[in-house]
């Protein structure tokens, strides 16, 4: 489809002066306007009688008689309309004139409504397409025959079919309406709108068509002031520019088209313009990269003679270095030196300072140990400096300290006073680090642990439930809580779990624990019955992942949380992770070997009262096993912490007096 130009000039009413010497295409003398797509649009309506119907069609004969008819020059195809719309045959139906004139005289009337709107729509989205003969870049014309009003909407139709390119010629007869047929024609209307009184008088416009398709080469006939290419077409004539530039408002002069001062280029620095082309450079210092358009700055570091410690850097006609962070350039321009911030004493380190380029750390000395704060130093005999609260009697370890309880007594969930020893049904999931840093032999002492804890509780179907779940860089259940109903069981399935290694993957288990490990699914016992869930962390290291979120979900789920940490594990995270009171759900040794005193005082259990549902308590005669492991290893823990304290004293002694001598 040939699309229309704003500069199209219809010069009909000049084609008749032009041609009043010229006699009209007869029979015999075919007009060639070089090749076109036409369409005949005709109402075939009720109202149109059959002796004006036969008027149409000869109408349409005596036009297409003035014509050259064939495949690579005037094709034409007709469409017949009422209340409803029917090709009678498509631009590629027939290829002759003969076979055209037949097609026309075996059309029959619909003999119904007017609906032209319909029709317009038709012969725009069918009639002028490829796969109905349309040609490409070949002009579509369209020659409407209608007697009376629009029964539907044509005029936004209409438009939508000139903007694709179609010249319309509007013709109407007898009851026909001006008002429609100007909405439905191209401009100028004079060219374009024919309304006649009758079907008789319809050939006076079939001889003005033949002018308009049959005329001269206007571009060779007329001045037609275009300043750089004239195109002729049927009737008409336009103008055109050579490439790269564009048209002006008058439809005949033109102007160069500057892609660069329109910003229609996508040159980094330079842009140079030329008639509707640009080529990119760039300023001095840079060059053109391959792709025509960035520029990169001219590399002086890849030359090899920077001669830079540690990083060289290019810039605009030469280079400059620049240190490793923590080092600091010195006065040549090239060399490094690390900063030592020990040693210029630019740290708030209380004790001991441990320097690297440009950062440092902090450590305390033997028997004391780094605060929150990671600057200042407590010493580590927290019995004797802190309010302890124990009831009995306080034991220090290394960094902290624990209560015990007298003889027959245990210590309760405050982790400060003793009380007799009774027990409650749980749901308990524990979470033991199988990373790579706690080591084979490590990880033995810790399934003990687990077994030690199974040892304190009071495991059945009813009551206590226990499942276990190791990690590292993944997440495994070990066993579930509705696996095993006995602590024989439970323990001998732990003494099987096999070490995994690797990461350590800690907030990816608090997350597999909530959303997997309490699932009714794996043997949690609904939230209606009140049973307490209880989930215990063990691990030696920091996470390699983000804890927060989940250990914040797990305890707003309603999950008692306990952290147990040993070695390189992290306070502020065992912290994060513990249930409120910290205190009570938090534990910390710097050793494996003394995690089963930890086992000994952690109480897990909750009390009767707080639980509903299948409770069984504990008779206190089930702990006697507990009373007794403290009974004999009381004492002993009591004199070897003495002993610890007091040679901690003395090494103190020992390296203030070191000091001194310095």
């Amino acid at each position: 489809m040939r699309p229309l130009r704003a500069s199209r000039v219809f010069v009909l009413l000049g084609l008749v002066v032009l041609t009043a010497a010229r006699p009209r295409a007869g029979p015999d003398q075919k007009c060639k306007p070089g090749p076109l797509d036409l369409i005949f649009l005709i109402d075939s309506s009720r109202s149109v009688r059959p002796h004006e119907f036969e008027t149409m069609r000869k109408f349409m004969i005596d036009i297409l008689n003035s014509l050259e008819i064939g495949p690579d020059s005037t094709r034409v195809g007709v469409v017949q309309y009422s209340s409803q719309v029917r090709s009678e045959f498509s631009l590629k139906t027939h290829g002759d004139l003969e076979s055209v004139v037949a097609g026309i005289r075996q059309i029959v009337p619909l003999a119904q409504g007017t609906m032209t709107g319909l029709a317009i729509r038709y012969m725009m989205n069918e009639a002028f397409t490829a796969e109905q003969g349309d040609r490409p870049k070949v002009p579509n014309v369209a020659v409407i025959v209608t007697d009376g009003r629009p029964q539907d909407r044509v005029a936004e139709v209409a438009a939508e079919a000139r903007e694709r390119g179609i010249e319309i010629f509007a013709v109407g007869v007898a009851r026909a309406d001006m008002t429609s047929l100007r909405a439905m024609a191209s401009l100028p209307f004079e060219d374009h709108v024919f309304l006649e009184e009758s079907f008789d008088l319809i050939h006076q416009f079939g001889l003005q068509f033949q002018d308009a398709f049959c005329g001269l080469d206007l571009c060779k006939e007329m001045d037609h002031g275009c300043e750089h290419v004239c195109e002729n077409s049927p009737g008409s004539f336009h103008c055109l520019c050579s490439e790269g530039y564009t048209l002006n408002e008058d439809g005949k002069t033109c102007t160069a088209i500057d892609l660069c001062a329109e910003g229609k280029h996508d040159c980094e620095q330079v842009c140079i313009s030329s008639p509707g082309n640009f080529s990119c450079d760039c300023r001095e210092g840079y060059r053109l990269q391959d792709d025509g358009r960035t520029c990169s700055m001219v590399e002086f570091c890849s030359f090899g003679n920077d001669s830079c410690d540690h990083h060289c850097v290019n810039m605009l006609n030469g280079f400059y270095c620049t240190c490793k962070e923590g080092h600091r350039l010195q006065a040549d321009g090239k060399t490094c030196q690390a900063i030592d911030l020990c040693a210029e004493g630019k740290h708030d380190c209380e004790q001991v300072c441990i320097s690297a380029p440009g950062v440092f750390t902090c450590d305390c000395r033997k028997g004391f140990r780094l605060n929150h704060d990671k600057k200042t130093c407590t010493n580590m005999e927290m019995c004797s400096s802190v309010q302890h609260g124990c009831e009995h009697q306080c034991v220090n370890t290394p960094g902290s300290y624990y209560c015990v309880c007298p003889e027959g007594q245990l210590l309760q969930d405050d982790g400060k006073s003793c009380g007799a020893c009774t027990s409650a049904n749980i749901d308990l999931v524990l979470l033991i680090d199988g990373s790579k840093s706690v080591r084979p032999q490590n990880f033995e002492l810790v399934k003990k642990f687990v077994n030690q804890v199974v040892d304190s509780l009071d495991v059945s179907a009813h009551g206590t439930r226990v499942g276990l779940v190791q990690y590292s860089s993944r997440v495994r259940t070990e066993f579930p809580l509705n696996m095993y109903h006995t602590a024989e069981d439970i323990k001998a399935a732990v003494m099987k779990v096999e070490y995994m290694e690797k990461g350590t993957m800690t907030g990816l288990a608090l997350k597999h624990m909530l959303e997997n490990s309490f699932s009714e699914a794996e043997g949690a016992r609904p939230a209606a019955r009140s049973v307490p869930r209880v989930g215990l962390v063990f691990t030696d290291g920091r996470s390699q992942d983000d804890i927060s979120e989940y250990a914040k979900k797990a305890k707003e789920a309603g999950i008692t949380m306990y952290a147990v940490g040993v070695g390189k594990a992290v306070e502020d995270e065992l912290r994060e992770i513990a249930s409120e009171p910290v205190e009570k759900h938090f534990y910390y040794t710097t050793d494996f070997n003394a995690i089963s005193t930890i086992a000994d005082n952690l109480k897990l259990n909750v009390c009767p009262e707080e639980s509903q549902g299948e409770v069984e308590v504990k008779d206190p005669c089930a702990c006697e096993n507990l009373v007794e492991f403290q009974q004999n290893t009381g004492s002993s823990l009591e004199q070897l912490t003495q002993k610890l304290a007091a040679m901690n004293t003395r090494l103190v002694e020992l390296e203030n007096q070191l000091l001194s001598r310095k």
